[in-house]
């Protein structure tokens, strides 16, 4: 029960749509575990993505005899990461627990994740180890993402696209979402020196509704990650990247140039060739890749001072206290 004078421990966020046949059974279920964490203040926000069935109805039947539950209510369907977000926004909690609406994700697992938060970790993500979903269109297809995403941003995670995961409140507070980057939040969040682990979870067969995956999420989650790469590795220096690209092409294309005025003036081969053509595009496209990294390298600074966003995140500050 929350105590308004006490700091809340924990925050409980559901992203949901048109999950109105789980949505008793997952209260129930998430209710259960939170009563039996003695000494545990918690709150529950179930985010209504849109949804356009009776999900919404279903869960103001929640909210009118429970007074730790808050609904937010969308507008349309802005996706799951807007519906994380938006939670992760409004919680309270020092620890700040995400979970699917579909019941896949096990409510008694959340013990596993705040107890692994409270050995030091910063993030701690679920693992599905023994993942109840079909192996061909799902399982491989994840198993594949999940290496190359623990390949292209370093933090090696068996299972990113588990959404029961838990945060310490001051690292998801410091994070804004888009697309559909909240499977990315651990690599996301690394950039500030963060803790992460993981803990093997149980995972259940969909029973009721329908799943809301596709190929078409697939695609976006890939370009997702060309984006997260970019921000991890050049989101403060993007003339680092730009400028790699415009050395690489004007030296590449200097090159051919010389190599085509020395054939033409010692060995009289003529220069109208298509290689010259291609030297002079190589240098002109060498210039327009430095000129894109210095504008880049203005936003980012505009970005920065303008909103006052630090390029560094603090864990601590000791110091002594003014005499």
């Amino acid at each position: 029960m929350k105590n308004p004078e006490k700091k809340l421990d924990l925050s409980i966020v559901i992203p949901i749509y048109n999950e109105k046949e789980n949505i008793p059974d997952l209260y129930v279920q998430v209710r259960k575990a939170l009563d039996k964490m003695e000494n545990i203040t918690s709150e529950i926000i179930f985010v209504d993505d849109g949804s356009d069935d009776d999900t919404f109805s279903e869960l103001r039947n929640i909210f009118d005899k429970d007074m730790t539950v808050r609904i937010v209510r969308f507008r349309r369907n802005f996706g799951q990461t807007a519906g994380m977000a938006a939670g992760f926004k409004l919680a309270e909690g020092e620890i700040i627990v995400s979970m699917d609406a579909d019941l896949q994700n096990d409510p008694n697992d959340i013990p596993l994740l705040i107890n692994k938060i409270n050995e030091g970790y910063d993030i701690v993500s679920g693992w599905r180890k023994n993942r109840k979903d079909k192996w061909l269109s799902r399982r491989l297809p994840s198993i594949i993402a999940n290496k190359i995403i623990s390949m292209t941003t370093g933090i090696k995670l068996h299972d990113y696209g588990c959404t029961l995961k838990a945060f310490r409140k001051e690292v998801i507070k410091n994070i804004n979402l888009y697309g559909e980057m909240h499977r990315f939040i651990p690599a996301v969040a690394s950039w500030m020196g963060i803790k992460v682990s993981e803990v093997p979870v149980n995972h259940r067969p969909r029973t009721k509704g329908q799943s809301k995956y596709g190929i078409s999420r697939t695609l976006r989650v890939i370009l997702d990650l060309i984006t997260v790469k970019f921000l991890l590795s050049f989101s403060t220096r993007p003339i680092h990247i730009f400028g790699l690209f415009g050395l690489s092409s004007l030296f590449l294309g200097g090159i051919m140039f010389s190599l085509v005025v020395i054939q033409r003036q010692f060995f009289l081969i003529p220069a109208d060739r298509p290689m010259l053509l291609i030297s002079v595009f190589l240098v002109f496209a060498g210039l327009q890749f430095i000129l894109m990294g210095l504008l880049a390298e203005i936003q980012i600074r505009v970005y920065h001072e303008s909103q006052h966003k630090p390029i560094y995140a603090i864990k601590n500050v000791l110091e002594h206290s003014q005499k």
